[in-house]
């Protein structure tokens, strides 16, 4: 295994450190990407990988993503991110959770934890009890997928805005895959404008059910990104835009809440060369991150709406930027980001 510094995805982060405690079993990964705005914050993930490599690679992608985003959102607060290498059976004893609070309280505060995939609101509760460097507590914001989903409405209508030259979503045609907390509560939010829905999850009958609601229309999961519609809306899974799907799409632009969505990065340049829309994830999907840490500056609701307020603006920056430099709307953000960190 090569050094950490050698990795590809090693980007000058400021710290990564690895943690065992062999008595609870604990394998942990805490990357810092950046620390010039604020304390790093991002997400714990408990994940079975299949080497302790795939798991280092992980905290150093997703730690810069959360700089990027966390500076994109206007927040007092860096990037990082912590991964616990779950065992096959994915056990996750209160012992084991005990001793990784601990390794977070050994930074000082230098890297801020919340919730990410494989660990539980009560998971971010039992963690508090050994560090107080907790966020998205349920007296902290609560559920962090309706201020996400508002933050992609406004982004929703920010991207017809751009292509179409109007923000009634009237009759606007939106293809939304997965209707879960966010795309569900985006599909809502459209429908109470008049969209015209089409809608698709993994749960089929969850689509179905909300399609019957709201009026609008269920297809399979695997037929979502072949419908025909105004703008496309991936609210599930990341990496799905990769260059089969690109090059079958039927929209104008791409709007939604999921991380990731560009497979492997150039998909961007794909979207802009066929004229699709492109609205960086991490900055269309901010307004949940923005919730989750109001605690670090104290932010109350009115100050938490105000900034998600500020993601379409944000996107139209961009993508007025996008549009004179030629470079792509993935690549104008990650230069904004680049700058506001510091890099």
């Amino acid at each position: 295994m090569p050094a950490i510094w050698d990795l590809p995805d090693f980007d000058s982060h400021e710290a990564v450190h690895v943690f065992e405690d062999r008595a609870t079993g604990l394998k942990a990964v805490i990357a810092v990407h950046s620390t010039h705005l604020g304390p790093a914050a991002g997400g714990t993930r408990f994940w079975h990988y299949a080497d302790s490599q795939s798991a280092i690679t992980d905290a150093l992608r997703l730690s810069r993503g959360m700089s990027f985003k966390n500076a994109m959102a206007g927040l007092p607060a860096g990037g990082g991110k912590a991964v616990i290498l779950a065992n096959p059976s994915r056990s996750k004893p209160a012992e084991m959770l005990d001793a990784f609070a601990r390794a977070v309280d050994s930074l000082g505060g230098r890297y801020v934890t919340a919730q990410d995939v494989g660990m539980s609101e009560a998971d971010m509760v039992h963690l508090s009890k050994t560090t107080a460097h907790v966020a998205g507590l349920p007296d902290q914001g609560g559920d962090p997928g309706p201020y996400t989903a508002r933050g992609v409405y406004l982004g929703v209508k920010a991207a017809a805005k751009h292509v179409f030259g109007t923000d009634d979503m009237r009759d606007a045609h939106v293809a939304i895959q997965g209707v879960g907390s966010v795309g569900g509560g985006l599909a809502r939010y459209l429908a109470q404008q008049g969209a015209k829905l089409t809608l698709a999850d993994v749960d089929a009958h969850r689509a179905a059910a909300l399609a019957e609601e709201l009026g609008g229309v269920a297809v399979a999961a695997d037929a979502i990104m072949d419908v025909e519609a105004d703008i496309f809306s991936p609210c599930a899974l990341g990496a799905i835009l990769t260059e089969e799907t690109v090059a079958s799409l039927k929209v104008r632009a791409v709007a939604g809440g999921a991380n990731n969505q560009l497979a492997k990065g150039s998909e961007g340049r794909m979207l802009a060369d066929r004229g699709i829309l492109y609205a960086p994830d991490y900055v269309i999907n901010a307004g949940g991150i923005i919730n989750v840490l109001r605690h670090i500056d104290a932010a109350d609701d009115a100050e938490i709406n105000l900034r998600i307020d500020a993601i379409p603006g944000r996107l139209s920056e961009i993508w007025k930027e996008s549009d004179a430099s030629g470079s792509t709307p993935a690549e104008v953000a990650d230069q904004m980001a680049q700058k506001l960190i510091g890099r």
